[in-house]
């Protein structure tokens, strides 16, 4: 088996998440690549030594730049806070290097449209990776493969909302919050989740956003360590209705502040043969109504998406019914990026760079229709 060296750049919550996943995915799935953890880049150098350790990383590193560079490094994973997706990204792509990236995908369109590009004009040596890793759920695969098959036929409404309740007024001001950083709020970090999940199950194009309502509800935050406050300059709550090119039209809804909602991601999609409807807070059920059924037994159908002879992904993991987790969802899009990197087929279709700027794209759509208070086609937004 060949192995493929990774470099991590990044320590922190979803460094973890993606050393678990590359350290498990062989153990589970049966695939052509082995993951190899090479080396982990960190600006705390102080902790980098014992995440290494802890994780099962052979090397560490604080030069970035050097890092991708090295020949032996064959993937570099990106899970910086947004702002720091771009330079490194370009810089591993200019080097040959395969490049897999956190989302969204940059902290401004302008550097996703840069990364797009960059990674076009790469193709041929490099491919590229975004980890909407809701994507991976089983249920969510199922969805998305019952759709393409026509079994909703035509679709006509979306409406989905990722909802949270931890940036309340007590949440210091960590990066997530400052703009310069993050880019946007609980718009790039919960919408950019459920704009994916919804262009994913239909696929289809977004192209026009109606209206938008973007809202900094806690405006002056305590900095971490210090008795004294900042601006928080983010969205606390975006919400926009938009319509999809094939006639179906959405509704989207991210808050960090629904008190009440831990991470509460959900989707439902209405169409003429039936309906699907999507819960991450019981993430191993789809909910099915079938429309053709008889009226007196038609209803709401709870599938519960863990039989490896049918579901995705499941038959690598456990017996039926032996639920999967959060952390499930990274170890299934590592399997799918070492299958495509092998020139297999992937489970379910993953993003790249290009797929991700088109998300990107209506993120700022949205953004500009809340600022303007008027709608925004997507031909406006390139």
């Amino acid at each position: 088996m060949t192995n493929l060296a990774i470099a991590l750049l990044g320590q922190k919550f979803m460094g973890r998440a993606h050393s678990n996943a590359w350290g498990q995915v062989n153990k589970f799935f049966d695939l052509p690549l082995k993951a190899a953890l090479d080396v982990v880049v960190g600006r705390d150098v102080s902790e980098l030594a014992a995440f290494a350790k802890r994780w099962g990383w052979q090397r560490f590193a604080a030069d970035w730049r050097a890092v991708v560079r090295d020949d032996a490094v064959g993937l570099v994973d990106i899970v910086t806070p947004n702002d720091l997706h771009a330079e490194p990204a370009l810089a591993a792509l200019e080097a040959g290097k395969h490049v897999a990236c956190e989302k969204p995908l940059a902290g401004t369109l302008d550097q996703a449209r840069a990364m797009r590009d960059a990674a076009k004009k790469h193709a041929k040596k490099a491919k590229t990776f975004v980890w909407f890793n809701y994507r991976r759920c089983p249920a969510v695969a199922l969805a998305q493969r019952l759709i393409a098959s026509g079994k909703l036929g035509r679709i006509y409404h979306v409406r989905a909302h990722y909802l949270q309740e931890w940036g309340g007024p007590d949440t210091p001001l960590l990066w997530r919050f400052q703009k310069k950083i993050a880019g946007s709020g609980a718009h790039g970090d919960l919408n950019a989740h459920i704009v994916d999940m919804a262009r994913f199950l239909l696929g289809d194009e977004i192209v026009e956003v109606h209206g938008a309502v973007a809202r900094t509800f806690v405006t002056e935050r305590v900095i971490p360590g210090s008795t004294k406050t900042g601006k928080s300059d983010v969205d606390d709550a975006v919400l926009f209705l938009a319509s999809f090119k094939n006639g179906a039209v959405a509704s989207f809804e991210a808050s960090r502040v629904a008190f009440g909602h831990q991470n509460d991601n959900s989707i439902e999609v209405n169409g003429e043969k039936g309906s699907l409807r999507f819960s991450f807070e019981d993430m191993n059920v789809l909910q099915y109504a079938d429309a053709t059924a008889p009226r007196a037994t038609s209803g709401w159908t709870r599938i519960m998406a863990t039989e490896g002879a049918h579901h995705p992904y499941v038959k690598a993991w456990w017996p039926s019914a032996h639920v999967l987790g959060y952390e499930h969802g990274f170890v299934n899009m590592a399997a799918d990026i070492l299958r495509v990197l092998a020139g297999q087929e992937p489970e379910a279709p993953l993003p790249d760079f290009d797929d991700a700027y088109q998300t990107q794209r209506v993120l700022e759509a949205a953004l500009l229709s809340a600022k303007e208070r008027t709608a925004i086609k997507l031909a406006q937004v390139k």
